[in-house]
């Protein structure tokens, strides 16, 4: 779905998006962007500083949530700005050997919160939880229509 100025409005919601994180995804994006810090692959570490777990690495979350935008743009040279707060970490599981309930969902939804005629771009507020709670806080893009 590619969104045109035409068919966009406020209020538009963007189709959503899950996308099922596992500790194998965790050990690519380390190699990708040169980030072995080891609350991302290591559980006992993880726990000796304080976290219930090895976590995703907030880049990463952060790049996966503009996976709503970019799909329904069809085009991702159209997104201008793109910003997020990190509010709590994505906990990805090991459940020692099953393959059914190792890792994390992140659910992302977006919807149009503002459009700009003049300029030809519109504000997409975006959602991304784990476990039900909110992972990204003030997740915006800015994109041309």
């Amino acid at each position: 779905m590619s969104a045109a100025a035409a068919e966009v409005s406020v209020g538009t919601e963007l189709p959503p998006l899950t996308v099922h994180v596992d500790r194998e995804t965790l050990v690519r994006y380390a190699g990708a962007s040169g980030d072995f810090n080891p609350i991302h692959w290591n559980p006992a570490f993880a726990a000796s500083v304080g976290l219930p777990g090895v976590i995703a690495h907030g880049m990463f979350t952060m790049a996966t949530a503009i996976r709503v935008v970019t799909d329904w743009l069809g085009d991702p040279s159209r997104l201008i700005d793109y910003g997020v707060r990190f509010t709590r970490p994505v906990v990805v599981t090991d459940a020692a050997g099953s393959l059914d309930h190792d890792g994390a969902d992140i659910e992302i939804t977006g919807k149009v919160g503002a459009i700009d005629p003049a300029a030809g771009t519109a504000r997409v507020d975006l959602t991304a939880t784990f476990d039900g709670q909110t992972v990204l806080g003030k997740a915006r893009a800015t994109v041309r229509l």
